[in-house]
């Protein structure tokens, strides 16, 4: 499994996500608590919104915390919305063009689960994005098949809507084809403008989502970057939308 942590607010460093903390990302690349798998570190990457509508992405095969030119990027660069994830690979190589977040557009994402039995149907996950976004699809993961669908389903106009169709698309591929936990999902994604994060599983082991609201703004992490009783656990089967002052709960079904 990975872990991951997204940010909407008042611009700030990325190092203030990504290494300051004393559970922060790159320590959760080292020793994750909430994970299956300590050690995470099959890649990273983030994804930072500026002053134009794409986001910035800067992504490696490195471990994070390996990688001087991380340290140095995240020194330096600040940003409103930015999302981050250090990788945990469930079978595919470790590439660049496997590292999250993916990008297409506006759009980033960031996963941590999985599609149970994936590799016994990618052929007719892949055969499911539409010819004009198949020019995305750089790798050979689950998560970047799922967020591409999601973009063909209407993430502009319905994100969650679309992310529910999307989702229940794999999910009965993998009940087809696939193999048991047909589904999890713990999920952050942007347009630039909100922070939409998703948790939910086909059993009862959806991966973990938190949330903290602080005097700058949001974070929304797979694991606490901290201790303390402040970070709101995001119920399974929830789709939650952010902004740096508000957020919004609801039932998540795949449809």
């Amino acid at each position: 499994m990975c872990r991951w942590a997204a940010y909407i607010g008042a611009p700030v460093f990325l190092d203030e996500i990504v290494s300051k903390p004393e559970h922060s990302l790159i320590a959760q690349s080292i020793n994750a608590h909430e994970c299956k798998t300590p050690t995470n570190a099959d890649g990273f990457g983030i994804a930072w919104y500026g002053d134009r509508a794409e986001p910035g992405l800067y992504r490696d095969t490195y471990p994070a915390w390996s990688d001087p030119n991380l340290r140095s990027i995240t020194h330096q660069v600040r940003s409103g919305l930015f999302l981050a994830h250090v990788r945990a690979s469930t079978g595919t190589a470790t590439s660049r063009n496997n590292c999250h977040p993916f990008a297409s557009g506006c759009w980033s994402f960031m996963h941590n689960g999985q599609v149970g039995g994936f590799e016994r149907f990618r052929k007719h996950a892949d055969m499911l994005i539409p010819d004009d976004l198949y020019q995305h699809r750089k790798g050979a993961t689950d998560s970047e098949v799922l967020f591409l669908i999601a973009i063909s389903e209407g993430l502009y106009e319905n994100p969650k809507g679309a992310m529910q169709r999307a989702v229940g698309r794999l999910e009965a591929l993998s009940r087809e084809y696939g193999a048991t936990p047909h589904m999890r999902i713990g999920a952050a994604f942007s347009c630039g403008q909100v922070l939409y994060a998703v948790r939910y599983a086909s059993d009862d082991r959806a991966p973990t989502v938190y949330s903290r609201q602080s005097e700058d703004g949001r974070m929304v992490v797979s694991e606490p970057l901290h201790t303390g009783d402040d970070w709101e656990a995001v119920p399974p089967g929830s789709f939650c939308t952010y902004t740096a002052t508000e957020a919004r709960i609801e039932t998540f079904q795949p449809a």
